[in-house]
């Protein structure tokens, strides 16, 4: 958001945090792959699967995107009426369009406008996964990560060469489009962590991967991408071993481990993830135009800057109004959602008594 004044701080630190959101990004995709399989019932249909992601996912998105709308108003930012309809229909990443689509209202979605075409193809994706014999699942893991590296070869060879993505000289908006936004490339990460969960439910997960290892592994792959060439980096090298450190995760779980994500403290924050997620990019930006006296405006405020503790601050100042309102939109928006809509109501069964049951019970009454 460009806080620090002091340019070697706030050129590291977009250095070190955009790796970092790239290894984010594909830790969402690959847990959301593995915790749907883990979750899958036998019993569950695809309508029933779509309508709880329906209410899970819409009724949050739909209300921070009127609130950023009415915000983009007041500050008296532009706003493109058919842009603005995609990302609310979250198909805001299913095409190359940088200027207009993919970063209209609140920018973040663009990976849940991606999510959303997973949620669509999970049905019929792990009805081809739970066929694959169990002893070939590390195989298939490590070929669909595998794939996913190829695909900056992929985007050079077959996508556009211009124009230029805003700030890189490495590759084209539509090559950055097609290694990091296409949903169906970025469903390759998603499919590994299906993978994962089939591997640990059937029994083939190797004791000897827990926790320490696997987090290694991920540590030691972030350190060595923030000196490869950023496309590589985007191109989510990360699916394999965040495969493993979610599955070590998982079966630490099982063997009633505790870790510090068993904390009720963590478990608090995991519930409220989605509602910060889609709040916390907005919370920075109108923040910084508030010390200015001004309403956000994507690019159409003057952003501040302060010396590194001060930005600090403001930065943590941030996390906690992000926190606390997104505890607000889960609390009163999420979970009533959840409960009121996310299964269909069924009437309660009237159970079968006999006439001197009847009598019994209403001179009991």
């Amino acid at each position: 958001m460009g806080a620090f004044r002091d340019a070697t701080v706030q050129s590291k630190y977009s250095f070190i945090t955009n790796s970092a959101g790239a290894l984010g990004v594909s830790f969402f995709f690959v847990l959301s792959g593995f915790v749907l399989t883990w979750v899958a019932s036998p019993t569950d249909t695809m309508g029933q699967f779509w309508r709880r992601r329906f209410f899970k996912i819409f009724p949050n998105h739909a209300t921070v995107w009127l609130v950023v709308v009415a915000l983009l108003v007041v500050s008296g930012t532009k706003i493109m009426a058919g842009p603005a309809v995609v990302n609310l229909f979250l198909v805001n990443s299913w095409v190359p369009n940088l200027n207009n689509l993919l970063f209209a209202v609140n920018g973040v979605t663009w990976s849940l406008s991606a999510e959303i075409v997973f949620y669509l193809l999970f049905p019929f994706l792990i009805l081809g996964i739970v066929k694959i014999r169990a002893e070939h699942l590390w195989y298939w893991a490590a070929g669909v990560a595998a794939v996913s590296l190829s695909v900056p070869l992929l985007s050079k060879a077959f996508m556009p060469d211009s124009p230029a993505f805003p700030g890189y000289d490495q590759f084209s908006w539509p090559q950055m489009w097609f290694v990091y936004q296409f949903p169906l490339v970025r469903c390759l990460e998603f499919v590994v962590g299906i993978l994962f969960a089939r591997i640990v439910l059937s029994g083939k997960w190797v004791p000897r991967i827990s926790l320490a290892p696997a987090l290694l592994l991920v540590s030691a792959l972030f350190v060595v991408s923030l000196w490869l060439p950023q496309f590589w980096v985007f191109a989510a090298p990360y699916s394999f071993p965040l495969g493993l450190l979610v599955s070590a995760f998982a079966t630490s779980d099982i063997a009633g481990r505790q870790t510090v994500l068993t904390r009720r403290p963590m478990v608090w924050l995991g519930e409220i993830s989605y509602a910060f997620f889609l709040i916390h990019l907005n919370v920075l930006n109108q923040a910084q135009a508030a010390f200015k006296g001004e309403w956000m405006g994507y690019g159409t405020y003057d952003p501040t800057s302060w010396n590194t503790p001060e930005a600090v601050l403001f930065l943590l100042g941030c996390l906690g109004v992000s926190i606390f309102l997104a505890w607000l939109l889960y609390r009163f928006v999420e979970v009533p959602v959840m409960r009121r809509w996310s299964r269909p109501r069924t009437r309660r069964p009237v159970p079968a008594v006999e006439p001197g049951e009847v009598s019994a019970s209403a001179s009991t009454a």
